[in-house]
Formats: C-alpha cells, sequence, structure tokens
C-alpha cells in the first residue's frame, strides 16, 4: 500500500524559510569580501606600492577560485553535502582575511584573496540548491528573487559601512572585521540550517564523467557561460575601478564609496526587472541584447563623450541597472537549457567558472588600456565595449537556436 509523506508542520516550515533567509544573508556576507578591496584600493596602491595593473589582479585575484574549481565544486557540493560545503567555505573565508591583514605584503595579500576565491566559491555555489530543498514551492520563486540580488545587496553594504571604517583606520581593521563576521555566519549556519540527509545507498548516481561530458557537449551551455565571463568581467572592472576614479577627481573616500554604493545598488533593480519580464513572457535573448547594448553606449557616455562629473554618474548608474538585466536572465537559460536536469548543478558551475574568469581578466585588461593610454580613463569604454559586442553576438546565437523550438524560459521554468 503506497504510503502518504506528512506535510511539514507550520513551525517546521516557519524554521525552513528561516534557515533560506539566513543563508542569503551568508550570501551577502560571502559578497563583502569580494568587494572589499574596492574601497581600500588608494590605501591599498600606497602602503604596498601597487601599480594600476597590479591593482587591476588584486581586485580580480579573489575569482580564482571559482575560474579553476567552478564546475568541480558543483559536482562535488552535492556528494559531501551542502551545508558542509558552506560550513567550510566560511571556514577558508575567515580565516584567509585573517591572514591577509596579519601578513601583509603584496605578495601575500594577493595570494590570500585568491584562497577567500575558493570560500566564496564554497559559499555561493551550494546555497542555490539548498534553498530549493528547505522551502516550501509556493515560497521558492520570492526568495529566489532575493538570493539573485545578493551580491549588488553585499556590494552596496560593504562599499558604505567600508568606506566609513576605513576612514576610522586602516584596510587591515576592515579584514580583520569582516574576518569576524564571517565566523559568526559559520556559527549561526551550525545552528539554523539543519544538517544535511544521510546519504541513500540505493538512489542511483551518474559519474562525474558522465555529468561533464553531457555539460560540456551542450553548445547553449557553453553560450549562456561565455555570456556570463563577458557581462561580467565588464561589469567588474567598471564598478571596481569607480573608487579609484573617483579618488584621482579628488573626489574624497567617503563620498566615493556612496557613490559607487548607489550604482552598484542599482544593478539589484535590473536583476529583479529581468525575472518579472521573462515571467511575462519577454525573449530572453532580446533582454540580453538589450542589456549589453544599453552597457556599450552607457560606457561610451560616462568615459568617452567627455560629459560633466553629474552625467557621469547618471551613466555609471544606467549601465549598472541596465546591465542587471543579464544575470538573471542567464541563470534561468542555464537552468532552462541544461542538457539534463541531473546537469543542473554542473551547468550553474560551469557559468560560474566562465563568470569567474572574465572578473579576473577584465579589470587588468581595461588597466592595460587605461595604461596605454597615458592613464587616461577615457578609452575604458573601448574595452568594455569589446566584451559587450562579443556577448550581444553569442546572444543572437541563443536567440536563433531556441526560436526553433520556441523554448523561453517562462514556459520551461512553469
Amino acid at each position: 500500500m503506497p504510503q502518504t509523506v506528512p506535510e511539514p508542520r507550520p513551525s517546521e516550515t516557519h524554521a525552513a524559510v528561516r534557515a533560506a533567509l539566513f543563508l542569503v544573508l551568508v550570501g551577502m556576507c560571502a559578497a563583502l569580501h569580494i568587494w572589499k578591496v574596492p574601497p581600500a584600493l588608494p590605501q591599498l596602491q600606497a602602503e604596498l606600492r601597487l601599480s594600476l595593473v597590479e591593482s587591476g589582479f588584486l581586485l580580480s585575484a579573489v575569482q580564482l577560485g571559482g575560474l579553476i574549481l567552478g564546475l568541480p565544486v558543483a559536482l562535488a557540493a552535492e556528494r559531501i553535502g551542502l551545508r558542509r560545503c558552506i560550513v567550510a567555505g566560511l571556514a577558508i573565508l575567515a580565516v584567509s582575511s585573517m591572514l591577509g591583514a596579519w601578513l601583509d605584503s603584496s605578495l601575500l595579500v594577493l595570494l590570500f584573496r585568491a584562497a577567500e576565491g575558493c570560500g566564496v566559491l564554497m559559499i555561493a555555489m551550494p546555497i542555490p540548491a539548498l534553498i530549493r530543498r528547505l522551502v516550501p514551492p509556493d515560497r521558492l520563486s520570492r526568495i529566489m528573487g532575493l538570493w539573485g540580488s545578493y551580491m549588488p545587496l553585499g556590494t552596496v553594504v560593504i562599499l558604505l559601512a567600508g568606506s566609513w571604517i576605513l576612514s576610522l583606520g586602516s584596510w587591515q581593521l576592515l579584514w580583520w572585521l569582516l574576518a569576524a563576521l564571517t565566523l559568526g555566519c559559520l556559527l549561526l549556519t551550525l545552528r539554523l540550517v539543519p544538517p544535511d540527509p544521510a546519504a541513500d545507498p540505493g538512489r542511483p548516481h551518474d559519474s562525474v564523467a558522465q555529468l561533464v561530458r553531457a555539460t560540456l557537449g551542450s553548445v547553449n551551455v557553453w553560450l549562456v557561460a561565455l555570456i556570463f565571463g563577458l557581462y561580467a568581467g565588464q561589469w567588474m572592472a567598471v564598478i571596481g575601478f569607480l573608487p579609484t576614479i573617483y579618488a584621482a577627481q579628488g573626489v574624497g573616500g567617503t563620498t566615493a564609496g556612496l557613490l559607487t554604493a548607489i550604482v552598484a545598488g542599482a544593478n539589484a533593480i535590473g536583476n529583479l526587472s529581468a525575472g518579472r519580464l521573462l515571467h511575462h513572457g519577454v525573449a530572453a535573448w532580446q533582454l540580453l541584447v538589450t542589456g549589453l547594448a544599453t552597457m556599450i553606449l552607457c560606457a561610451w557616455a560616462a568615459f568617452g563623450a567627455g560629459l560633466p562629473a553629474s552625467g557621469q554618474f547618471v551613466a555609471v548608474l544606467v549601465f549598472s541597472m541596465m546591465g542587471g538585466l543579464v544575470p538573471t536572465t542567464l541563470f534561468v537559460l542555464g537552468l532552462t537549457l541544461t542538457p539534463t536536469p541531473r546537469t543542473a548543478s554542473a551547468t550553474i558551475g560551469w557559468m560560474q567558472q566562465c563568470s569567474s574568469l572574465g572578473q579576473f581578466a577584465g579589470p587588468p585588461f581595461v588597466a592595460w588600456v587605461v595604461n596605454r593610454a597615458g592613464g587616461d580613463w577615457q578609452w575604458t569604454w573601448t574595452a568594455t565595449a569589446a566584451f559587450a559586442a562579443a556577448g550581444i553576438v553569442l546572444s543572437v546565437l541563443i536567440g536563433l537556436r531556441t526560436r526553433p523550438r520556441n523554448a523561453t524560459p517562462r514556459d520551461a521554468t512553469r
């Protein structure tokens, strides 16, 4: 006789939703570490005598973990346990931040930034799957909408709070405070998030080789992942160097942090808007082309058109806001176009790996272009436009490949 699965009690549902909301905060904590360098970059450049290109590598070093381990971590997280993976990532992040502040040479700071990247990856990669496991289906979309904005929201917090902390002390103080916050998140994760379920020995598992072949053998997966990398590289470069650009223009550290935080926060508007537009049937490739084309125009307006400071700020604000259409659309496409349901995690992992490649290469490439132009930031837009133009071409290819099958993210995710 078939057995019915008992409905969870309201108290259990409430605890699960509370745990899921807390995981969004854990993701924001990881985002604080990614974006703690931009407000501290003027101090780091002066104290460690960093060149502009070296500063670009310091901005992007945190992406080394995702660059190398994105797909492997995605494949391993389900096997070792999602909560265990997150706890290990928080521990790596806290220890790396402490050591980076304590052993303050340029090489060691760079190495521990790379280690922090591994921690961030081990936190951010499993959280969506863990949220899906925890919350009832009728609440999933709203909580995942919050998760989609964890990066811009964390960026806003650290650019504002970080600038204030840096006005009171050194960059090492900021590193130590974030390490303490991360340790607090680790302890709360152990308390609030349910343990990983015991493994079912009777459940069949695809081999790692099968999952890798299926994922990397899909042209659609490659297109989505490459667009993610091209988008992430230009956004990271522009937002990451904004405090430095403002400092060069004589804008104070706190004011520069506030302006950069507003720009970064605008990205969340685009993320949330993309979800609503996809739900109402707007084609994914059209959102991608719209977002990337607007980023080209706004980058030119901000850096190449000779606008006054107020006009530059508005242009960069729209650059970030319209760019926000891209990541949410790509995540939905990744889940829609994944070869099989079993390769969904691997697909997201490969997207993360390509995103990290873009974020690693973008800032140094932009810095190289600026150096070749004699330190003139007005040529920044040519570097970012090259990324965006390539993304537009790939987005059109996605539209051509999906149109004959009438596949849209809205239909596929109903």
